[in-house]
């Protein structure tokens, strides 16, 4: 039996009234990690200090400030976006498929307009530079002028009434220190302040009522600008449907993303300042654009209508097989959809050339390692510690698709593989010195006089010295963080998404890179089919529930941090997903190592319980997780994991068994 591995202190993180605080469950100790100031106590007895005074007035100044900055940012970002009123065209308006958005379009603009008018005015003087035509010269002259009143965000103070809370809470202060002589007294001060309190908040109220009552207009004007925005950048998904007919024969989720696109490029020219023509010229070129790409899309199911059929069909038949999938899935909503949407649509040369251009940065790389000595000369000794040097492609160019929305092109991913690539190889060379000792033989002389002749004779002699010398030594350590591992640290939920539905179909291009081992492992070698014995479900009711929701993710592939259907999963993830969504235990999300710590170990496993593992990747502690499912036929123990992709799999492989750690049980609910 394996030895009992000490599982790392449980750390968790809470809220206080003094901030989070984070303790450890083991010792119990606790220590604050907020940065926010700790509440006052304001039961306890004041003193009044000039020192203290001065504290208070100072942190009021700094609310002033921060509350005035805040503010001010804040208009500036309302002010970057300005809508304007839309120019149709005399053919555009009487263009059938146009009219409703052109009707939409000019009655937001009337709204807004209306709102605007309602904002309050004001005069202001302003200099205008006119020209006298009969004189012949420019002169300058003062002019009134009408524009919008901005929004009062003035913070104006009663300059006396810091003087005044100080003097309240010094006669505050000497009723605490003598109320206590009284039971009236103290009851009276405590009415006292308890009035004090309604009556502040009476007018808090009624000031920030009649705030918002003065900026009614100017939220009006805000929220018609934004409904105004929406007509406009409705229109032009309507019109980039009428110039670009590839648009409209895309599958509804396309034309959702379509329009979400225009939408973003519509407002991002408006925030830049832009007027409404220009705003139009860029959306139209973003309409293009997307036009474009689903044309290369549908060229793309053209030239391979033959493997296109086929995966249509397998994915038909899953989806009849299993009464279909949630739309969190990762398959799309209709066979078509979802065998696009799944396909690398990138231009082979492109994908091709994305991949030799990593491949060729890997080779610099180790070409460095190996004449290391060479580019860092004079060092007595060279250290090198390198992982080797090797990426799925597959892994690679899901990452490029998903990363650019599904398609790009060698030029606009070069910057990203420069990226992936310092993400996955750490190379970190450091020098180090040590004073070390050599020996070194030396000749020394020695006189001594000739008692019989009186002469001097002087001789020669050798010795030994240990003396002291630098060595230097170049520690050179390449770390491969795997290439599979970066896309959880750089990608958000819906990128990570794209990814593992990449990864799940290898873009519909199995003959891209046939020497891939994912390859063999999701095409041509898929994992073998298992059924749980039926007397083992109707035995357990909970052990029947476990399997029913693991067996929903069935093939789908390993996505290191992965934890939701959406994303895929890693081995701990899946195991995490399926205990909580079986309604058997809610675990949260765990890692392998933090399953095996809320587990029982036990000698003799049970359908349902867990199965662990370690080394099987550098990590300390347990690395591996799995649900062991019982005996098959033969009578070998299988587990139900997340492989790659998640699969059954027998515990008594060679490779199984000399990772083994344990099996655990949960209490379950």
């Amino acid at each position: 039996m394996s030895k009992e591995l000490k599982a790392p202190d449980k750390v968790t993180q809470k809220m206080t009234r003094d901030g989070a605080v984070t303790e450890n469950l083991s010792t119990g100790e606790a220590s604050r990690i907020s940065e926010r100031p700790q509440e006052e106590n304001y039961a306890a007895e004041p003193t009044v200090t000039a020192e203290k005074a001065a504290e208070r007035i100072d942190a009021g100044i700094a609310r002033r400030k921060s509350k005035k900055a805040a503010k001010k940012a804040y208009s500036k970002a309302q002010s970057q976006i300005h809508v304007s009123r839309l120019q149709f065209s005399k053919a555009e308006r009487e263009t059938p498929e146009l009219q409703k958005a052109i009707q939409k379009s000019d009655k937001a603009a009337d709204r807004l307009d209306a709102a605007q008018a309602a904002i309050p005015k004001q005069t202001k003087v302003v200099k205008e530079r006119v020209f006298d035509e009969a004189k012949g010269k420019a002169k300058t002259r003062l002019v009134f002028e009408k524009t919008d009143k901005p929004p009062n965000s003035k913070l104006r103070h009663n300059p006396l009434s810091r003087p005044a809370q100080e003097l309240d809470n010094a006669i505050h202060g000497k009723i605490y220190d003598v109320e206590k002589e009284n039971v009236g007294v103290e009851s009276g001060h405590r009415i006292e302040l308890a009035g004090e309190k309604a009556g502040g908040a009476i007018v808090r109220i009624t000031k920030r009522g009649m705030r918002s009552h003065k900026l009614k207009p100017y939220r009006a004007a805000a929220k018609a600008e934004q409904k105004a925005l929406k007509a406009n950048a409705d229109y032009f998904y309507q019109k980039a449907l009428h110039d670009n007919p590839a648009l409209a024969q895309s599958n509804p989720l396309s034309r959702f993303l379509q329009k979400q696109r225009i939408k973003r490029q519509y407002a991002k020219t408006l925030k830049k300042g832009k007027t409404a023509k220009k705003a139009a010229e860029n959306t139209a070129k973003a309409a293009k654009k997307t036009a474009e790409e689903t044309r290369r899309a549908a060229s793309f199911a053209v030239r391979h209508w033959k493997g296109c059929l086929i995966v249509a069909g397998l994915v038909l038949v899953v989806y009849m097989m299993f009464g279909g999938l949630s739309s969190c899935s990762l398959f799309g909503g209709n066979s078509g959809g979802g065998l696009i949407a799944s396909s690398y649509l990138s231009n082979d040369a492109d994908i091709t050339g994305a991949e030799a251009a990593y491949t060729a940065m890997e080779a610099d790389l180790q070409r460095k390692i190996d004449n290391i000595e060479s580019e860092y000369p004079g060092y007595d000794e060279y250290r090198v510690s390198a992982d080797k040097i090797e990426h799925d492609p597959y892994v690679l160019i899901s990452i490029l698709s998903a990363w650019h929305e599904g398609i790009f092109t060698l030029s606009e991913a070069q910057s990203t593989l420069e990226m992936l690539f310092e993400k996955q190889y750490i190379l970190t060379i450091t020098e180090e010195t040590e004073i070390r000792y050599r020996t070194e033989t030396r000749t020394g002389t020695t006189s001594y006089t000739d008692p019989e002749t009186g002469e001097t004779i002087t001789e020669e002699y050798e010795y030994e010295v240990e003396v002291p010398y630098e060595y230097y030594i170049l520690n050179v350590d390449l770390e491969n963080f795997n290439l599979s591992h970066v896309p959880v640290y750089i990608m958000g939920e819906d990128a990570l998404s794209l990814y593992a539905m990449y990864m799940s179909t290898l873009g519909n291009r199995p003959d891209l890179f046939p020497s891939s081992s994912y390859v063999s492992k999701y095409v041509t070698n898929p994992p073998a089919e298992y059924k749980v014995p039926a007397a083992l479900l109707h035995s357990d009711e909970q052990f029947a529930r476990l399997i029913a929701e693991a067996e929903k993710y069935l093939n789908f592939p390993y996505v290191w941090g992965g934890s939701t259907p959406a994303t895929s999963f890693d081995c701990s993830g899946f195991v995490s997903y399926v205990l909580t969504n079986s309604g058997l235990y809610n675990t949260g999300r765990l890692g392998a190592q933090g399953l095996y710590n809320i587990s029982s170990r036990v000698s003799t496993p049970r359908p349902g319980d867990l199965v662990f593992f370690t080394g099987t990747y550098d990590t300390p502690g347990v690395s591996h997780v799995g649900i062991y499912v019982g005996e098959d036929a033969a009578g070998n123990p299988v587990m139900l994991h997340c492989g790659d992709p998640i699969q059954y799999a027998r515990l008594n492989t060679s490779y199984w068994q000399s990772h083994f750690y344990a099996y655990g049980r949960l209490n379950y609910n």
